[in-house]
């Protein structure tokens, strides 16, 4: 056993020794809550970017594909359906959605926003889940002539609800002697629908793929093919097979590409958060180093007594390395104990402390989702407690080292 029982005895009563209204000294005490806030951080913080980028992740591919063809301006796709049937009978693709996605005004009479309209088939929709589970009281057989789905947040901005009618202006009108007219049209509210992120949410429309073709005058075409695949790692296989196939046909682009900026930023925010918050357990390793040499300094009698009895400098250095990795271990373990409890309740923790400041905590208009999501990687947890408890060992060697120095003849010297 790598620690004697004499010398956990000794570690422990020098622990307790010092304690006087509480278990351990103050600084000792700094040190522990230091490394349980520490690593409870670091955990907590690590878990809410995992889930940041997993629900953004879940969401873009869950509306989107995973790769994308787009028509050339000009030149849509005609025989969309042909094409469709041959990407669905790719080996990897799961299925193939044809759409048509416009940019244009929406407005009420006296209110009008920017919007999207994406025109899908009503089969097209129950095929990806997050659309599916994100209709609001909507009688998805009825998609269809005139009727639209709304996004929720984007029908409260204009104070419509089911039944009322919007406008559509799409600036892509008819040429006249007199200049382009922008093209109009009113359509019945179905529905509305919450995916639960923002830009979608406040943005999108959806539009039966007839109805969209006859108001942007694409005569039975679209614009672009969705294709979701059955496994993600294949996407670079799969886009060059789809490329191959296409030719210049198409251009076509995939989730990576199009999101990457933005998936880059969240990673780059990730590691420098880390690094940082891995301070909180570097300061509280220093309070370590602290509150041994301060053990040391008030126990040098003792240490020169032991010596003289016979303690040998490894048995010096390994009680105090024992005091100082009893808070390591002990603050570490709190600190998972924390920082996963925090996790598993983020949400509720959130709206608690939402209702007690009486302010928005978590704005969907900045971190584009509704809900603060927490996704704990298990192996991440464990390099953090692993860094946690590494850090508090190397903090024990010097002062242990300064205690196996002390010199048994000075007890001699003044008995």
């Amino acid at each position: 056993m790598f620690f004697s029982k004499f010398e956990r005895m000794i570690a422990g009563r020098y622990l307790r020794a010092k304690r006087k209204e509480g278990f351990i000294s103050v600084i000792s005490g700094f040190a522990l809550t230091g490394i349980a806030l520490g690593v409870a951080t670091l955990i907590i913080v690590m878990s809410v970017m995992n889930g940041f980028k997993s629900e953004l992740l879940s969401r873009i591919l869950g509306l989107n594909g995973h790769i994308m063809l787009v028509s050339t301006p000009g030149y849509p796709f005609t025989d969309y359906q042909n094409a469709v049937q041959s990407l669905e009978k790719m080996d990897g693709v799961q299925i193939a959605v044809p759409m048509i996605e416009k940019q244009l005004l929406v407005s009420t009479g006296s209110t009008a926003e920017g919007a999207v309209v994406r025109a899908i088939s009503k089969e097209d929709i129950l095929k990806k889940d997050v659309m599916r589970s994100g209709l609001k009281n909507v009688n998805i057989e009825a998609f269809e002539d005139e009727y639209v789905i709304l996004g929720e947040r984007l029908a409260d901005r204009l104070g419509v609800m089911v039944g009322d009618e919007i406008t559509l202006i799409s600036p892509n009108g008819k040429v006249t002697a007199f200049g382009t007219v922008p093209r109009m049209k009113s359509y019945i509210i179905l529905g509305t629908f919450n995916v639960g992120m923002y830009e979608y949410d406040s943005n999108f429309i959806f539009m039966p793929i007839p109805a969209a073709q006859k108001f942007f005058s694409l005569y039975g075409a679209v614009t672009q093919i969705d294709v979701t695949l059955n496994d993600g790692d294949d996407l670079k296989k799969m886009r060059q097979s789809i490329e191959n196939s296409v030719g210049l046909d198409a251009y076509v682009y995939d989730w990576k590409q199009t999101n990457a900026a933005f998936f880059n930023a969240i990673d780059v925010e990730r590691n420098v958060m880390f690094l940082i918050l891995t301070l909180i357990i570097l300061v509280a390793a220093f309070n370590i180093i602290t509150a041994l040499i301060m053990l040391v300094k008030d126990k040098g009698r003792d240490i020169e007594v032991l010596r003289t009895m016979g303690a040998t400098k490894s048995v010096i250095m390994r009680i105090f390395m024992m005091d100082g990795a009893y808070i390591g271990i002990v603050g570490t373990t709190i600190g998972l104990f924390l920082g996963i409890l925090f996790c598993e309740n983020i949400e509720r923790i959130r709206r608690l402390l939402e209702k007690l400041s009486g302010k928005d905590l978590f704005s969907a208009e900045i971190y584009f989702l509704s809900q603060l999501p927490a996704e704990i990687d298990w192996y991440e947890v464990s390099v953090v407690a692993i860094v946690a408890l590494a850090l508090s060992f190397l903090a024990t060697i010097y002062p242990a080292y300064r205690a196996a120095k002390y010199d048994p003849v000075e007890a001699l010297r003044y008995e």
